[in-house]
């Protein structure tokens, strides 16, 4: 329990205090509790500051912040409601973009993935909390209610908005997007299809083998292919090519491409898919670079661009991505994509030899 999960853990203790001192009549009992709503609020950028700054950011406090967060406004917000300070629908409306994003963490745990508070959903609790200062305050300064008004709308606004932006950003989560293990039926009959297991499948029927040449997904695509029994019937092996050097030495990737137009291109990654199949010398091979965030580091093209290439006797072929997900998200539907791409190639394949047949 560090610092600032101590003070993300603060903002739970404080809840039945607001609450009691909302509910209460005493003087001044509405400003001590805007006082302390706010001096409480402040703790949810002062705990994101301090983990970073000391480079304490854990999974707990992750898991923990937006928690703490979504019950701190909730329960004073229930508390309103009984008091007439503002519209049940608007706490509806709050609760359920809450309970739709945990359904989505829980998701997202069930997958050994923890899903931070994305900048959106920092925006939405912002002003979540201003409207709650300033519903407190209305009470006992009724010049305040107009301003109030307006901060409902604008959290209520940033709510929906936020909820929107989590959907989109994570998904990947909501869909059979991880292809890394042959899912079992639930009766307990035959196994799913996934894109790993069908690309076996294909390459088996055609006497194929691959090879893989990875970047930004770091070995996933070849992770996801191997994960499958009997896999080394058709996969030959591959390259992490993390490095500009590692290119250039393994892969036969010039200097002069990479100088010109960068490791992250279309150039490169077809360069990298032709030098990986004929260093293992297979009958299809793919190549993955891109830029799986959370930040570009040096380069100006923008997080989540990724191109893909495939190399096969049928020539060399690539496509653009752009990926709107957090860094795990995109290395996945990356190596999603490049799974597809190989199906599709195998399959080309296939019917390229029936016809000259």
């Amino acid at each position: 329990m560090n610092i600032p999960n101590s003070l993300t853990v603060s903002r739970l203790v404080a809840i039945p205090l607001l609450m009691a001192l909302v509910l209460l009549r005493f003087p001044g009992h509405d400003q001590v509790a805007a006082a302390l709503f706010i001096v409480f609020s402040l703790t949810d950028t002062l705990d994101g500051q301090l983990a970073r700054r000391r480079g304490s950011v854990s999974d707990f406090g992750k898991f923990l912040d937006p928690l703490a967060d979504k019950l701190f406004v909730l329960s004073v917000l229930i508390v309103l409601v009984q008091e007439g300070l503002v519209a049940a629908w608007v706490v509806v409306v709050i609760f359920s973009r809450e309970l739709m994003i945990t359904i989505l963490r829980s998701v997202g745990a069930s997958q050994g993935r923890v899903i931070s508070a994305a900048p959106l959903g920092k925006t939405k609790t912002v002003t979540q909390m201003s409207a709650v200062t300033l519903l407190i305050l209305q009470r006992p300064y009724p010049v305040l209610v107009p301003f109030a008004e307006i901060a409902v709308a604008a959290a209520v606004v940033f709510t929906l908005g936020s909820g929107l932006d989590y959907l989109w950003r994570f998904r990947y989560l909501l869909g059979p997007f991880d292809t890394s293990r042959l899912r079992q039926a639930p009766s307990g009959g035959a196994p799913e299809t996934t894109p790993a297991s069908e690309l076996g499948d294909v390459l088996r029927a055609g006497g194929l083998t691959v090879a893989v040449a990875e970047s930004s997904t770091g070995g996933m695509v070849g992770a996801m292919i191997t994960d499958q029994p009997g896999s080394s019937a058709y996969f030959v092996g591959g390259v992490i090519a993390y490095s500009n050097e590692v290119k250039q030495r393994e892969l036969d990737v010039s200097p002069t491409l990479l100088a010109t137009v960068g490791a992250v291109s279309r150039e490169v990654a077809e360069a990298m898919a032709g030098g990986v199949r004929q260093r293992f010398g297979t009958s299809l091979a793919v190549a993955v670079t891109g830029i799986a965030g959370p930040g570009a580091e040096s380069s100006t093209k923008p997080v989540g661009l990724t191109y893909i290439a495939i190399a096969s006797e049928l020539g060399i072929s690539s496509r653009e991505f752009k990926f709107g997900g957090d860094r795990v998200s995109n290395r996945r539907q990356a190596a999603t994509e490049a799974l597809g791409m190989l199906i599709a190639e195998a399959r080309s394949i296939a019917r390229s030899k029936v016809k000259s047949a």
